[in-house]
């Protein structure tokens, strides 16, 4: 199983930043793709950001030229981080870290997710 731990976020002004980070631990760090969602109230969760096992990134259109996705590894541990640029109120939602056995993590049908952490953005 692969463990995801969230932190970061919390409330920004519009035209701010924030970064989020997600810790992965308990496999091989280079057998599973990361990916950053998020949730607005009513809405569906859609995906941001993601890392590929060939640390390829990829991007929601909304979030292009802003939003920057990286990751580091250590040991068995891989880190992702969602930096957030030129915030938009539109940006707020409860963001998740998702992780899985896959070379591409651009869809939600992920088998682990983080806890998700708030970002408001007013």
């Amino acid at each position: 199983h692969v463990q995801l731990v969230e932190s970061g976020g919390g409330s920004g002004q519009a035209g701010g930043s924030l970064t989020l980070s997600c810790t992965a631990s308990g496999y091989r760090y280079a057998s599973y793709c990361m990916g950053w969602f998020r949730q607005a109230p009513g809405k569906e969760r859609e995906a941001v950001a993601s890392i590929s096992t060939d640390d390829d990134p990829a991007y929601a259109d909304s979030v292009k030229g802003r939003f920057t996705v990286t990751v580091s590894k250590d040991n068995d541990k891989k880190t992702l981080y969602l930096r957030m640029n030129s915030l938009k109120a539109d940006d707020t939602a409860k963001y998740f870290c998702a992780a899985d056995f896959l070379q591409y993590c651009t869809t939600d049908r992920l088998g682990y997710w983080g806890q998700g952490t708030q970002v408001t953005v007013s």
